[in-house]
């Protein structure tokens, strides 16, 4: 271990970029403690003690909702708009085009992204902050209704999403890996401590809470080195390159399908929309009309957090969208044209349409189940909590959520390859120039 941090210190390139990535988490974390002005901070910890799913928002956005800071909505909002700009590419034939236009037409689809993300955060920090300050016993914010006291704080939490999703962009474009995804990890991390600590002091008091707490702690460690495993899990199709004018023997390599090819990426997407209609319903709860009022109670009473119709939609949702996100990343037509381009073929296949759809086929196995797992890894903690609380042992919060172990899982994995990488480009440096 110290051998590695002593490489990884020796060379340059790559400690400047370890340098910087803390810097911009730094960054990030400092401004979630920068708290609105005029916060009744004891109104706003009374919301988030008796609302589960707000602390699940919370947790996921490092604290920054349960601060009521500048970058209360973290970066939803741009993950939603992430959401609404890859479901446009395949209902509109000219976003589709412009998505298959390889390097520049990502980066157009990225700056669309981006210009989609500010209205979209100026939108849903209304609607967090009405919900807010609906739920708790004082308002948290005097005079919401006033124009002159609520857009002020509606720019500020607005304008703090678009500076994280820049440094993201420059975290990527200068630090090491994805910058969205380790401010999302970074987040998660942080509000692990909020949830160990208090839940230790409470196992001191109250005995019966000992037994489910060391159970979950125990089920984090074994959950996590499944999640790994399974990140890594790949299916290797074995590809045969013929010699070059029949002097060369032929050569065997092997195309690798991972088990999990979205990633987090369904994860992310299916929290944002899962959570919506509870949020909506919170809205409902509090209007006039009678009837109004019923649908926001059985939409609020369905997607509770700990309710089955919420598990099984997330569930749904997850394998959903790992089928959407592989069907845009992953083209079998390409990679087939791409393997008889270079001489090479399939085993039994003959190359172009034959083979583009076996590995069509697949792909569409490998989701299946990997997408399945992935669903599974996400509702699992939350089924175990209702078993503890339906067996009477003292209910607990899980130290992370399957959402968590995934993103933590998926970005620390890619960091280690990009160093890895790094060093290895160091070395040949080094090797060269000596």
């Amino acid at each position: 271990m110290f051998k590695v941090l002593q490489q990884i210190w020796h060379s340059k390139d790559l400690r400047k970029k370890i340098l910087f990535t803390l810097a911009i988490i730094a960054v990030y974390r400092f401004m979630t403690h920068i708290t609105i002005p005029e916060v009744n901070k004891e109104a706003l910890q009374y919301v988030f003690d008796k609302n589960s799913l707000l602390g699940a928002f919370s947790l996921l956005t490092g604290g920054s909702a349960e601060n009521f800071s500048i970058v209360l909505m973290g970066l939803s909002p741009y993950i939603n708009a992430s959401i609404i700009v890859q479901l446009l590419t395949v209902i509109v034939p000219r976003l589709e085009e412009i998505s298959k236009e390889g390097e520049q037409g990502r980066k157009r689809l990225n700056r669309w992204t981006r210009w989609l993300t500010f209205p979209l955060a100026f939108l849903q920090s209304y609607g967090m902050i009405t919900l807010l300050n609906s739920q708790a016993q004082v308002p948290i914010i005097e005079n919401i209704s006033d124009p002159l006291t609520i857009l002020p704080i509606m720019f500020v939490i607005s304008a703090g999403t678009v500076v994280l999703m820049w440094l993201g962009e420059v975290m990527t474009e200068k630090g090491i890996g994805n910058g969205t995804s380790v401010l999302i990890f970074a987040g998660i991390v942080a509000a692990m401590p909020t949830v160990i600590g208090p839940t230790l002091k409470l196992a001191q008091t109250e005995p019966e809470r000992l037994l489910p707490m060391v159970a979950m702690l125990l089920f984090a460690l074994l959950f996590t080195l499944v999640v790994v495993m399974f990140t890594e899990g790949q299916r290797r199709i074995p590809v045969t390159y013929a010699g070059q004018r029949g002097r060369a023997k032929a050569q065997q390599s092997f195309l690798p399908i991972r088990v999990n090819q979205a990633g987090m990426i369904p994860i992310i997407f299916a929290v944002s929309l899962v959570t919506f209609p509870s949020i909506i319903g919170q809205f409902l709860l509090y209007a006039d009309s009678e009837w109004v009022k019923s649908i926001g109670r059985f939409t609020t009473s369905q997607f509770n957090s700990q309710s089955w119709t919420y598990i099984i939609v997330y569930f749904l949702l997850v394998i959903a969208f790992t089928y959407f996100y592989v069907s845009i990343v992953f083209n079998p037509d390409q990679i087939a044209d791409n393997i008889q381009k270079r001489g090479g073929f399939v085993a039994g296949l003959r190359p172009g349409k034959e083979t583009s759809e076996y590995l069509a086929k697949v792909s569409n196995r490998m989701n299946l189940f990997g997408g399945s797992m992935i669903a599974l890894v996400a509702v699992l903690p939350i089924v175990l909590q209702l078993m503890f609380a339906g067996l009477s042992m003292g209910g607990v919060p899980s130290v992370i959520s399957g959402a968590g172990v995934i993103i933590v899982v998926g970005v620390v994995l890619e960091l280690i390859r990009q160093v890895n990488a790094q060093l290895l480009t160091h070395h040949y440096e080094r090797f060269y120039k000596g």
